[in-house]
């Protein structure tokens, strides 16, 4: 548990305190020995200390020099296990024979080039189908704060490591609340960036994917955010969003929204964020969306696609969970998808318009608190059959179906000594408004790291 953050590694490496071997060998180590709560399926070994050892021949090359070009020169990082990897397996979290790409994806290809070292693949569920970290090859990812709870998914993986500083930074994916639900889960930050601003390939048809990072600070997602985004021609929709505009000192006006079924413990803690948003000057108003059919709707769209992209063997060997999915695609017409495609556009123009009038979006990331490891959701939502393994993270899903960028970072602690995420939500392409709020607001807020992480901090400081 050397690893420190984005920022800190960094700094280490530049000032000739660690090199970038010592680094990325302590993160392997602490992977296999220390990786209790399962955030890892696969892990780098020669490959990963071949990249170390050329960020250090370019560091004794260069001195300060070598991050302008590289900025992640010798930084660690995870890989969701959903993302392509030309020198790791990438089983998807299906029983189905590993692949192995020739190529990366295109954003593990730009985290390469910034000089990022890739320490392993993290745990996903099946094909990312559920918002919990539980599948058929490998045990459910458990939460760093309480390792009797899930870690949130499906990039609950990433997010566990993150957490536990098993790596600097991770790339996760959010379908569906992916990567913010667990870093609300694990107490770290998840940024959903506009759709198409890191470019995803391959992808899927339905439109609701997007890659992003997740990070111990703002600053570190934001700069792992940076480093892959622009466009892409292997996904048409890539290139949106910005980060480059600077916002210091505007005050926002801010559309707070509670959803139905927010826990009081979860009331409680983001009600401190949204008197830090009112300490910070801003204009905080409670204000609330709605959209008919909202649910069903994301639900006929995911099975649609999860129908359409099934394999033969996926009667035998998928996820009983993500198999009813399939079948519920299998009985959607034509008509039945285009209609939820009416409720996603509606929605869209919905939204455009409340952003007309608020600047960013402001609400607790996930309106409940972890549930048991091996499930799918709340104990009302655990039976696949009910078609509900969504439905308890409504503040998620919409701004997939939007593509609006959406940032999760930690808000506190419940009484219990649980996290608890603060997410802010813009405008369709400015991810820089999103990104600058919550820098301001982390200073605010903060949620101490996981219980087993503090034992070890006096022992890793440097």
């Amino acid at each position: 548990m050397t690893a420190r953050g984005i920022s800190h590694t960094r700094e280490l490496l530049r000032r000739g305190e660690l090199s970038a071997v010592e680094h990325t060998t302590a993160v392997l180590t602490a992977i296999r020995e220390q990786d209790t709560l399962d955030a890892y399926v696969a892990v780098a070994g020669e490959e990963a200390l071949r990249a170390a050892e050329r960020a250090d021949a370019r560091i004794r090359k260069l001195g300060a020099d070598a991050w302008r070009t590289m900025p992640l020169l010798g930084v660690t990082v995870s890989v969701k296990d959903l993302l392509q990897t030309h020198d790791l397996p990438t089983a998807r979290g299906s029983l189905l024979p590993n692949d192995r790409p020739r190529e990366d994806a295109p954003a593990v290809a730009r985290l390469r080039a910034a000089g990022a070292v890739v320490v392993g693949k993290t745990a996903t569920s099946e094909y990312g189908w559920s918002a919990s970290t539980v599948s058929r090859v490998a045990p459910p990812t458990r939460n760093p704060y309480d390792p009797r709870l899930t870690a949130g998914g499906s990039s609950g993986g990433a997010a566990a490591a993150v957490a536990t500083h098993l790596c600097d930074g991770s790339l996760g994916t959010d379908g569906s609340g992916s990567i913010r639900i667990p870093a609300a889960f694990c107490g770290v930050v998840g940024y959903k960036p506009s759709l198409g601003r890191i470019p995803y390939f391959p992808n899927s048809a339905d439109r609701l994917a997007h890659q992003g990072p997740i990070a111990r600070t703002v600053a570190d997602a934001a700069l792992l955010g940076k480093v892959m985004a622009g466009p892409h021609p292997a996904d048409p929709d890539s290139g949106l969003g910005s980060l480059d505009a600077p916002r210091t000192g505007r005050v926002l006006r801010i559309g707070w929204i509670e959803y139905e079924g927010t826990s009081d413990e979860v009331r409680r803690v983001t009600e401190q964020a949204r008197l830090a948003l009112m300490g910070q000057g801003h204009l905080v108003e409670d204000i609330e969306v709605r959209c008919t059919h909202l649910y069903p709707a994301l639900v006929d769209i995911l099975a649609a696609s999860e129908a359409a992209g099934a394999r033969p063997e996926d009667d035998e060997w998928a996820d009983p969970g993500r198999l009813e999915v399939i079948r519920h695609g299998r009985t959607l017409s034509g008509a039945d998808v285009i209609r939820a495609e009416e409720v996603r556009q509606n929605l869209r123009t919905t939204l455009r318009t409340v952003m007309d009038h608020y600047d960013v979006l402001a609400m607790a990331t996930v309106p409940v608190e972890p549930f048991a490891a091996d499930a799918i959701g709340p104990s009302w939502a655990a039976d696949p059959r009910d078609l509900k393994w969504l439905a308890w993270a409504p503040a998620s899903y919409p701004f997939n179906m939007t593509g609006q960028p959406a940032l999760s970072l930690p808000a506190g602690l419940t009484r219990s000594g649980l996290p608890v995420g603060l997410q802010l939500v813009g405008p369709v392409g400015a991810d820089d408004l999103v990104v600058w709020l919550a820098g301001r607001l982390e200073s605010d807020l903060g949620t101490p790291a996981p219980p087993a992480v503090r034992a070890l901090e006096p022992a890793v400081a440097r």
